[in-house]
């Protein structure tokens, strides 16, 4: 038997109903959310790895759709991503964005989106600004972490590695200002939300 949340996610509060008419639904819709956030790409000259808006949609699914169905829809774009769907950032698709410099942030989503889920329906994150906003700065953690790590491998392999520094630069320093903006726009919209439908509490 499913472990029952302590505290439910915005969408299981708004429509309570047919869970898993819902749940399908969210999934179909999640997707091409993460794929008109993924085409707000800005390329920068000195690095592979582009600032896009795919984080923030991330954030979203997580934060709005709980761990479990949040890393399923996730991982349902990176499917039809990888299988050739252009969802990725600017229309981009095939096993090689995934193999490429960029897939370590790609694979990462899924653990964040999860994660950040999970806190939700746990202690309620999404209620309050200042807990959300420190836990999608965990999440953000948690992409820069594993995203770096694949971008170092990459450019070892390509002879192009030079170091720490450098690999900070190419992959981290470039993305925290974006990101520290996505996850304040978040951690106030969302407990705006709550605020608005009166549900603050536990279920």
């Amino acid at each position: 038997m499913p472990q029952i949340p302590s505290y439910p996610t915005l969408w299981q509060t708004l429509f309570p109903q047919h869970p898993w008419r819902r749940d399908l639904l969210l999934l179909i819709l999640g997707t091409v959310f993460l794929w008109l956030t993924a085409q707000i790409t800005i390329s920068l000259p000195f690095t592979p790895v582009p600032i896009t808006g795919q984080t923030l949609g991330v954030m979203w699914v997580g934060a709005t759709y709980g761990a479990r169905l949040g890393f399923l829809t996730v991982i349902g774009y990176l499917i039809l991503g990888t299988a050739g769907v252009p969802v990725f950032s600017a229309g981009d698709a095939g096993l090689d964005q995934i193999l490429g410099p960029t897939g370590g942030y790609l694979l990462a989503f899924p653990l964040a989106a999860a994660t950040i889920g999970s806190l939700v329906e746990r202690f309620g994150v999404d209620r309050r600004s200042p807990q959300l906003f420190l836990s999608l700065l965990l999440c953000s953690l948690i992409v820069f972490l594993t995203g770096a790590t694949w971008l170092g491998v990459w450019l070892r392999n390509a002879g192009r590695f030079e170091g720490i520094g450098a690999l900070l630069q190419a992959g981290v320093l470039p993305f925290l200002p974006g990101d520290l903006i996505k996850s304040g726009i978040t951690s106030l919209l969302l407990p705006g939300l709550w605020r608005r439908i009166g549900a603050q509490g536990r279920d």
